[in-house]
C-alpha cells in the first residue's frame, strides 16, 4: 500500500520523563503546540485526528472525542487506534487513507501517555486464565519463553544484544527528549551484568516506562506546500495482525512482519538495499533481531550475526533507532511506538541535529524503515506487525 496524495510535514515530541504528575491531554496539548509552531499550520485547519490509545486513559470510553475537545478541534474525521506499539503507524496509514479519500485534509496523527503518573490498564481476555495463575509476569515472561525458544532452535548470542543496547544508548546521549535516567553512557560489559529478570531477559534487555507525547500532521500533498517543516513520503505499508492463528503449532520465532515487510517494500518499490536507516519499534533487544529476519535482512537465524557484522550507529550502514529507541529514550506507555516514527520523519527532514545521519542516507532513492509491534498474545509471537516505508521530498 502507498500513498500519492498524503504526506507528512511536521513533528512534534515532548521531553520523557518519569513520574511528571502531568495528563496525557496536557502533554497532547504540548505536541500540538509544537506541532503549530513548527509548520505554520493553523489548528483550525486540522479537520481530522487519530488518537492512540493511551494506559492513563485506559478506562474512557470516549478518550478519542475527548481530546479532540480538550484540544480546541472541530473534526470531520476522528479515530482511535488500539493496536498497541504498532498503534502509531498504523494510525498514519489510516490517515493517509482519510486523506486520500476525501474525508478530511489535514490529519492530526497524535499519541500521549502518562503511565509512571497514572496507569488505569485492565488487561483480562486470556491472561487471567492462562497467565496469571502460572506467574507469567507479562511482557518480560512472555519475552523470556520467546527468547528462550530462539536460542534452543538458532543460538542466542548476548554479545550482539549489548552491541544493540551500547549502540541505541551511544544515539540517546544525543538526544534532548530522551529520559535523563537513561542518559549515560553504557558499556556492554555493564549490560552482561545487569541483572536477569526472566532468564534470558536481563534487565537492560527491557524498556523504562515514562511519561510522554508525539505526534506528526498527515496532510494533502498540495496543502503541505504552505507548511514550514519539509515533506516526507509514505512510499510503502503492510501490516498483519494474528500472524499464524490457525496453526496450533506455530513457531514463536516467526511474526507476521514476514508478511507487512514483503508488503511495504513491494508497494515502495524498494529493496533492502535501498533501506539506508532501520527505526523499529523495541521494546526488548530479541525484537530487533527477529524484525531483521523476518523482514529479510538476513535469514532466520542469523540476526545476531547480522548485528555483529553491521555498523548500525547514526554514521553507519544501517543507522539503528538514532533517538535511542524505546530501549534508551523510555517508552511512555502507548505513545511509545511514536519514537521511533518521529525520529524517521526528523531525520528524513534534516533535523537530527547531533545524531543526523549522513546526507547519503536521505538522498533521493534512500528510504527509512519504521516498525511497529502491538500486544502479546498467548503462545504466539507478537499480534500486530506494521512496516512503512518513508522518503524525503522529491
Amino acid at each position: 500500500m502507498k500513498f500519492d496524495e498524503a504526506v507528512i510535514s511536521g513533528f512534534s515530541e515532548t521531553k520523557f520523563d518519569v513520574a511528571t504528575g502531568r495528563s496525557a491531554y496536557d502533554l497532547a496539548g504540548d505536541v500540538l503546540a509544537g506541532l503549530v509552531e513548527a509548520t505554520g499550520i493553523d489548528r483550525n485547519e486540522i479537520d481530522g485526528m487519530v488518537a492512540c490509545s493511551s494506559t492513563s486513559e485506559a478506562s474512557n470510553n470516549f478518550w478519542s472525542p475527548f481530546l479532540a475537545d480538550y484540544l480546541g478541534l472541530e473534526l470531520d474525521w476522528c479515530q482511535g487506534m488500539d493496536l498497541g506499539g504498532a498503534s502509531f503507524t498504523a494510525a498514519v496509514s489510516r490517515a493517509a487513507m482519510a486523506v486520500q479519500a476525501g474525508a478530511c485534509n489535514t490529519v492530526l496523527v497524535i499519541a500521549a501517555d502518562a503511565p509512571t503518573t497514572e496507569n488505569r490498564s485492565d488487561i483480562r481476555a486470556f491472561r487471567t486464565e492462562w497467565q496469571d495463575p502460572v506467574g507469567l509476569m507479562g511482557p518480560p515472561g512472555a519475552f523470556g519463553l520467546l527468547s528462550s525458544r530462539y536460542n534452543a532452535q538458532y543460538g542466542l548470542k548476548h554479545e550482539a544484544l549489548a552491541k544493540l543496547a551500547v549502540t541505541q544508548r551511544a544515539h540517546a546521549l544525543l538526544n534532548p527528549n530522551a529520559c535523563e535516567k537513561l542518559r549515560k553512557p553504557l558499556t556492554e560489559a555493564e549490560y552482561l551484568a545487569s541483572r536477569m529478570i526472566s532468564d534470558p531477559i536481563r534487565l537492560l534487555d527491557c524498556v523504562m516506562s515514562c511519561d510522554g507525547a508525539n505526534g506528526v500532521l498527515v496532510m494533502r500533498r498540495d496543502r503541505a506546500k504552505r507548511s514550514k517543516m519539509p515533506t516526507v513520503r509514505m512510499t510503502g505499508y503492510g501490516e498483519r495482525t494474528h500472524y499464524g492463528i490457525t496453526d496450533p503449532l506455530t513457531d514463536v520465532t516467526t511474526t507476521g512482519h514476514l508478511v507487512a515487510g514483503r508488503r511495504a517494500l513491494a508497494s515502495s518499490g524498494r529493496w533492502h538495499a535501498d533501506i539506508s536507516m532501520f527505526q523499529p519499534y523495541d521494546d526488548f533487544l530479541i525484537a530487533i533481531v527477529l524484525q531483521l529476519e523476518q523482514i529479510g535482512f538476513c535469514k532466520p537465524g542469523q540476526g545476531c550475526d547480522y548485528v555483529l557484522n553491521t555498523d548500525m550507529s547514526f554514521r553507519g550502514k544501517l543507522p539503528l533507532n538514532t533517538g535511542g529507541g524505546q530501549i534508551s529514550a523510555g517508552q511512555p506507555g502507548l505513545a511509545g511506538g511514536g519514537i521511533n516514527f518521529v525520529e524517521a520523519v526528523r531525520q528524513l527532514s534534516g533535523l537530527g541535529g547531533e545524531r543526523q545521519v549522513p546526507a547519503a542516507a536521505t538522498a533521493p532513492g534512500k528510504a527509512a524503515m519504521v516498525t511497529g509491534i502491538g500486544s502479546i498474545p498467548y503462545i504466539r509471537n507478537w499480534s500486530t506487525s506494521t512496516v512503512m516505508i518513508l522518503e524525503g521530498a522529491q
